[in-house]
């Protein structure tokens, strides 16, 4: 619903400085006078001139200059009205790896493209709706990211602006080179996970301006995308963070990207090359305990096959507020105030000018 308001609604008070001079001026010319001169009455059967009708232009131009300015200083504004929604859904925490292995390409829409990359557009697809894909989209979800390498990094906390989550998805980067940034912390990126969907109500309800205990999720989510295997010193063991999320009742959804069979021609014909797959027994063994499902994919449509699966959870009611940002509209008025201005004037030098 379109509605209107006023950004400085105590300008708009100026409006009244036009109609106290009137009054002033009315009550001067009411004024009984102390000397009687002879006046010009028997001249008022005579016609008037253009100059003489055109006398009531200047003023009355002032007076709308007056009015658009004043508008214009209390900044008119057009926006929608706050709406609140029952909407069906879940809590959503991707937690996305960004390692140096993630530099890996895959297959993505006949193309190919390094895994973080296929990664979050098909994560986008996921949330906002791709019909090619059969994906819906999770338009009512909360849904926040964390981005891991060898420490985790909230890029969006949970929330129901989508929009908001695809900008965030856009500034996860790599991890380049041999630095102490690299690494796969997948139990410390869990870990970190389940706090953000531990406190999901207590988010919904400061996005709400109501009490937490107003709020209990169904179904709290935890997607684990990765192509490596826990690595290096980490705070939280993946069995630990396994023993967290299965605490607050929270679900892992463990994605492995694996490389791809490759083959070769030989002497004795195309044979299959080894495989140099990490280990994905922690992974999958916590997808298990926590009621969750483990899933290997080696290209696009694989991963989109796994979220569909995703798209059948089950679901709960969210309460969710929609703002819209307020578009100015005083320039207009500013701009009509400035013309009056420009006509004053030349009223002023023409047809208004006293001899």
């Amino acid at each position: 619903m379109m509605t209107y308001r006023f950004e400085n609604p105590w300008a708009l008070l100026a409006l009244l400085l036009p109609v106290f001079f009137f009054l002033i001026r009315r009550f001067r010319k009411r004024r009984t006078p102390a000397l009687h001169i002879a006046t010009g009455a028997f001249l008022q059967g005579l016609p008037k001139s253009l100059r003489m009708r055109c006398q009531w232009m200047l003023p009355a131009v002032c007076c709308m200059a007056w009015m658009a300015m004043t508008i214009a200083l209390a900044r008119p504004q057009k926006g929608h009205e706050q709406i609140q929604d029952r909407n069906e859904g879940i809590a959503i925490e991707m937690l996305l790896d960004r390692s140096g292995s993630m530099a890996a390409e895959m297959d993505y829409n006949g193309r190919r493209q390094n895994r973080l990359d296929t990664v979050k557009d098909v994560f986008s697809q996921f949330v906002l709706g791709d019909k090619s894909l059969e994906l819906s989209g999770r338009h009512n979800d909360l849904l926040g990211v964390v981005a891991f390498a060898h420490y985790p990094y909230t890029m969006c906390p949970l929330t129901l602006d989508h929009n908001a989550l695809s900008f965030a998805l856009k500034n996860i980067e790599l991890i380049e080179g041999e630095t102490d940034e690299n690494g796969t912390a997948i139990g410390d990126a869990v870990a970190m996970g389940v706090a953000r969907l531990a406190a999901a109500e207590k988010t919904l309800a400061d996005q709400n301006q109501k009490d937490a205990s107003a709020y209990h999720l169904q179904s709290k989510v935890i997607i684990l995308l990765t192509d490596g295997q826990d690595e290096g010193p980490h705070t939280y063991s993946i069995e630990e963070a396994s023993a967290l999320a299965k605490k607050h009742g929270i679900r892992v959804y463990s994605i492995a990207i694996l490389t791809p069979k490759r083959y070769a021609n030989t002497p004795f014909g195309i044979m299959q090359m080894p495989d140099n797959q990490y280990d994905t027994t922690a992974i999958e063994a916590m997808a298990s305990e926590t009621g969750g499902i483990f899933q290997t994919c080696d290209n696009a449509e694989d991963l989109a096959e796994i979220y569909k699966k995703i798209d059948t959870l089950e679901k709960s009611h969210i309460d969710s507020v929609r703002y819209v940002t307020h578009h100015e509209l005083y320039r207009p008025f500013l701009e009509v105030a400035f013309a009056l201005v420009i006509a004053a004037i030349a009223l002023k030098i023409t047809l208004c000018k006293r001899l």
